[in-house]
């Protein structure tokens, strides 16, 4: 048995441990393993633990449960994606609430270049299907992984369209990977893993697709894509949550208009009106806003990439260099520099014409 990978199951079942907390017990420890060896003093000395819940750690029995799970992971190839592991989205980690652990079946690599996000309402109407099918469509070979939940309506079409066009899909679900919810969507799921995508979840196995579940699921699909598409929904939609989450992650969200009096359209309307959402019309358009536009390139000779730059500089361009295109957030976080840092080597590189700043707070590499 892997220990520290059944202590890290084990944390994600203590009770009064969420996500925040785990994080906060993982900067300090370093491992799930090192948490549970701590001593009741050392646990609750730890600002925003205190004494319940440390003692939830230290009084927790419910291994069992854990040895199920890995029983289970191992019966059906299922990965566990820590937070410190690689393969983990590592744009989830830039919001505050992201998951201690993630369940993964599947072969998409969830750190590609370009990840997006596309949900909507179950109820479509034909204005929608058209869209989301010529949208995906003029996505491919653009190599976007696409995301969504896997739910009736938009979700299974943005699937469907990303298969059609040899696109990466990953389904995002509010339940456990022994099921499939909705069933009918099974086969949809299996051809998904088939096709060098995948299902993700933080739900254990048994656990149900009850509706307090979606919402967190949302919060997975909006924080680990670069940017998410809005397709028809009301006002009151689970896609406003994903839109509005998006928005408070500081990811870019795109909403397709429609009429006014269209229900499933209001809630799009609204998003664009209140400067939630950029307008969508086309592929080309959220290409050009993301930066993800192929530009050619004249070649020329450069004498010396890293001539004149500041150690700041020089980290920010040589990862530039390997990454492509970073959030100013992730530059900080990969780089180990702080805010302050971060922000004058940009602005230098910038008016250096070194690098080149983008919507939603992202460079690249001129």
């Amino acid at each position: 048995m892997n220990d520290e990978l059944f202590y890290q199951l084990a944390l994600a079942l203590v009770p009064n441990i969420g996500d925040v907390h785990a994080r906060i017990l993982l900067q300090q420890f370093g491992n799930a393993t090192s948490i549970f060896k701590a001593s009741l003093s050392q646990l609750e000395r730890i600002e925003g633990i205190g004494m319940v819940r440390a003692k939830s750690i230290t009084g927790f029995h419910d291994f069992k449960t854990a040895e199920a799970e890995l029983k289970f992971l191992d019966q059906y190839k299922i990965r566990v994606l820590f937070q410190s592991d690689k393969e983990y989205p590592q744009r989830l980690l830039n919001c505050y609430d992201a998951p201690t652990l993630l369940f993964y079946k599947g072969e998409a690599n969830l750190n590609a270049s370009k990840v997006l996000s596309v949900v909507g309402t179950r109820s479509h109407t034909e204005y929608g299907k058209q869209f989301i099918e010529k949208f995906i469509r003029d996505l491919a070979g653009e190599n976007i992984l696409i995301v969504s939940g896997l739910a009736f309506g938009i979700d299974a079409l943005a699937h469907k369209a990303a298969l059609k066009n040899n696109l990466p899909t990953v389904g995002v679900v509010g339940h456990g990977l022994d099921k499939v919810y909705p069933y009918e969507n099974t086969g949809l799921a299996k051809e998904m893993m088939k096709d060098g995508g995948g299902l993700l979840t933080e739900f254990f196995s048994g656990t149900k697709p009850d509706k307090h579940h979606f919402p967190l699921r949302n919060r997975i699909v909006a924080g680990m894509s670069d940017a998410t598409v809005v397709v028809e929904t009301h006002l009151r939609g689970g896609s406003m949550i994903t839109g509005q989450l998006a928005d408070s992650y500081h990811r870019d969200v795109f909403a397709l208009p429609g009429r006014n009096t269209d229900t499933y359209s209001s809630g799009c309307n609204h998003l664009i009106q209140f400067n939630k959402a950029i307008l969508l019309s086309d592929a080309a358009g959220l290409m050009e806003t993301m930066g993800w536009k192929t530009r050619k390139k004249e070649k020329r000779k450069i004498p010396e990439l890293f001539m004149d730059l500041s150690p700041e500089e020089t980290k920010i361009v040589a990862l530039l260099k390997e990454k492509n295109l970073l959030a100013i957030d992730e530059i900080s976080i990969k780089c180990g520099l702080s805010s302050s840092s971060v922000a004058a080597a940009v602005l230098n590189l910038e008016l250096n014409n070194r690098i080149a700043s983008l919507p939603g707070k992202r460079f690249q590499l001129l």
